[in-house]
């Protein structure tokens, strides 16, 4: 029975009644080569694998009033069937009903009762394709782990040979439970213990604020210590989800990264705040300086990070909306996104504990509850989340239907009602908007500004740098249309058909 990681406790004790902790992921099968595929077939398929991943039969045991971290234990009555579910969208389903539903089913919390994890299969969906819902608490994983849980529940054929079962194993004991004393006696020690771990967290924020003042002052301080500007997407977020997806190919984003001397990230950071402001201007709001972005970051070093526990780590960047230039916002945010990285490992440089580990999980919820509150009086460090996960770069199968495109969708944080999170897979790059429907009404516009942006980056880093040319026209076109071709136009004839993760087209 082990106790949960400071940092996973920590996505367990922010959830709110409107703050949800789970991520999700949309992947789009295409089971027309798949004999005998069928809703029956795929949840054997996952019973199976999922029993690869211990973590995903265990559910969380809290500690009395929230004065311990929970425990994670093996869930006696684990039943995968009640994990896998079955929904539909109107036939034909395009992408915009699949998105629709998916936002409304990814706006439904976990049960805290079982293992934190639910996969929903979708039919009904154009050129007999079907959907592959999974929600996943964030305390279970994080985005480098979960792409990897991807290749356990998933074959790398579409028929792969059965496994031979192994010997015959007994009947493993029940797992023992403690006692209600046990755990009153526990948490009430924990709580004792409380004044001490807050004394050494305090010395050691006091050195690790020391460290980062550098990068907290000047006119390149980070976004962190002067606060984004207020936008629309800012607000108090309420319990509904929506849901927009695009995809772009990565050959393109690399050419940019490669003709600009940047990073991956950097691009994907530029296509989404370009986008965003598409949309501002779109409906008329004006920004007061540069929009602000928070990016998540891997901590994990080696072999001894090997875990199922979150090893990632945020940092805030500014976009650089304020430069009309898309190549030389590019190149800013290179700077910017450089800086940031320094700072988060110069912080890091310095140990810290989780806050998690220090405090109880009833003062953390108490503490980011009153930070909800006071939210509109207080800095903004960042106006939505950008997170970029790569994916599996190989094709998967799941009970033989290949994947075609795998659509992210994750965490809103508090007062920011976008994130969006991209997913390399094979040669395409999936991106996910998951926002707030309160705050910013109309996703699939931010959804489309991708294709726009990107031509404008390309033809921008072009004219700067003399290189790129004529390559997303060229060297993909067979495979662009050969994607083009798949695509269907939906039941309302809007022209937004299924991709098999192809661009979508703008509105």
């Amino acid at each position: 029975m082990a106790r949960m990681a400071g940092t996973d406790s920590l996505f367990l004790s922010m959830e709110t009644e409107s703050v949800h902790g789970h991520v999700g992921g949309l992947a789009i099968l295409d089971p027309s080569e798949a004999k005998g595929f069928s809703f029956q077939r795929v949840k054997d398929s996952i019973a199976e694998r999922v029993l690869l991943a211990p973590r995903f039969t265990q559910k969380i045991m809290e500690a009395p009033l929230g004065l311990a971290r929970p425990r994670w234990i093996d869930d006696p009555d684990f039943d995968v069937s009640e994990h896998l579910h079955r929904a539909a969208v109107p036939s034909p389903g395009g992408i915009h009903e699949l998105a629709e539903l998916a936002g409304y089913l990814f706006s439904r919390k976990l049960d805290r009762r079982k293992p934190l994890w639910e996969f929903w299969f979708i039919e009904g969906l154009a050129g007999g394709r079907v959907a592959l819902l999974q929600k996943c608490h964030h305390c279970l994983m994080d985005g480098v782990t979960g792409a990897d849980l991807a290749t356990v529940l998933c074959d790398l054929e579409p028929s792969p040979k059965r496994r031979k079962p192994g010997p015959a194993r007994p009947r493993p004991q029940r797992e023992r439970v403690p006692s209600d004393l046990e755990l009153w006696m526990d948490s009430l020690l924990n709580v004792a213990a409380t004044p001490v771990r807050v004394a050494g967290y305090t010395v050691q924020a006091i050195r690790r604020g020391a460290r980062m003042l550098s990068y907290l002052v000047g006119e390149d301080a980070s976004p962190l210590a002067t606060g984004a500007p207020r936008l629309s997407i800012n607000g108090s977020i309420g319990p509904r989800r929506a849901f927009a997806c695009s995809s772009v190919a990565l050959s393109d984003l690399k050419s940019i990264k490669n003709a600009a001397g940047v990073k991956l990230n950097d691009v994907v950071i530029e296509l989404s705040a370009a986008a965003l402001l598409r949309y501002l201007n779109a409906i008329g709001e004006k920004v007061d300086g540069s929009i602000a972005v928070g990016c998540a970051m891997n901590t994990r070093t080696g072999t001894e990070d090997a875990s199922v526990a979150n090893r990632i780590a945020t940092y805030a960047v500014s976009a650089a909306t304020d430069i009309a230039d898309p190549a030389e916002r590019l190149q800013k945010i290179h700077e910017n996104s450089n800086r940031a990285k320094e700072m988060t490992a110069r912080a890091r440089s310095t140990p810290i504990a989780s806050i998690g580990e220090v405090l109880p999980p009833l003062l953390v919820n108490l503490g980011f509850r009153t930070a909800l509150a006071f939210a509109d009086q207080s800095p903004l460090p960042m106006n939505a989340l950008v997170s970029n996960v790569p994916g599996p770069p190989i094709p998967l199968y799941v009970a033989g239907a290949r994947m075609e495109s795998l659509y992210p969708l994750s965490i809103l944080a508090h007062g920011a009602g976008l994130n969006v999170t991209v997913m390399s897979f094979m040669d395409r790059v999936d991106f996910g908007f998951t926002v707030d429907p309160d705050l910013v009404p109309d996703p699939w516009f931010l959804a489309d500004g991708i294709q726009t942006a990107l031509a404008e980056l390309e033809s921008a880093v072009e004219a700067r740098t003399g290189r790129i040319g004529d390559r997303r026209r060229g060297a993909d076109s067979e495979d662009t249309q050969r994607l083009a071709d798949q695509v269907r136009t939906d039941a309302n004839g809007n022209g937004h058909g299924l991709p098999s993760a192809a661009p979508l087209a703008a509105a």
